[in-house]
């Protein structure tokens, strides 16, 4: 019986980075990074990718994991990874799946190590839920104004006139991984569950050509290698 499972949701049809799930990082493509850390971690049964793709579905057999072809319906640009993640769970050999993790094809700098201390954060309680990778922003929110009639305003006045310490702490999804417990996430259909816990993680968001070319340079910089 498998009891744990990753699954990469990996459409084919992305519009600002055409092709950006396969582009080459370091010679292999960016798929390439997530599958193998996922099956290089030792916690999963098994590494699924969800595609509707024939060409990233060759590669990421390529390089380890199973494909689930994902129906058109769900493979539009308003799809959701919620969708596709119910979507796998669904069939038959996932329906005992008791955790599962969410990893995007793009988290080229997720780790084992990421993989297994955000798994421990997990199971550490029966208290938490879900578990998501997050990032602080560069700056903080609160000091956001939006543009009103053609002047700036405040969107939180309330903070306007505290220094930055006295800030609350925010946190933001980084679009690298998302654990749940299945149970959990079935019934709720959202990763933002009642019981969520963050992972700080180090992350780069790749949607345009201009964030393939920074994360080239950090790859090259890391010397991120294929595990």
């Amino acid at each position: 019986m498998l009891t744990s499972i990753a699954i990469i949701p990996a459409r084919g049809g992305s519009k600002r980075l055409p092709r950006k799930n396969i582009l080459p990082i370091n010679n292999h493509p960016m798929i390439a990074y997530p599958v193998r850390v996922a099956i290089k971690s030792g916690l999963f049964d098994d590494v699924v990718v969800s595609t509707e793709d024939e060409e990233i579905a060759e590669i990421a057999i390529k390089y380890g994991a199973t494909i689930i072809e994902r129906p058109k319906k769900i493979a539009q640009d308003r799809s959701t990874v919620v969708e596709v993640c119910d979507h796998v769970l669904k069939q038959t050999q996932y329906t005992e799946v008791s955790s599962f993790c969410c990893i995007y094809p793009t988290a080229i700098f997720v780790t084992k190590e990421d993989l297994s201390k955000s798994n421990k954060v997990l199971n550490k309680t029966i208290a938490v839920d879900f578990v998501m990778g997050v990032s602080h922003y560069n700056y903080h929110p609160v000091q956001a104004m939006e543009n009103v009639n053609g002047y700036l305003r405040s969107m939180w006045p309330e903070h306007k006139n505290k220094q930055s310490q006295f800030y609350p702490e925010v946190l933001v999804s980084n679009g690298t991984l998302y654990w749940a417990k299945t149970k959990q996430f079935k019934n709720e259909q959202s990763f933002y569950g009642k019981h969520l816990k963050g992972y700080i993680s180090k992350a780069i968001d790749i949607d345009t050509s201009k964030d393939y070319q920074d994360a080239l340079e950090y790859a090259k910089e890391a010397n991120l290698t294929l595990l």
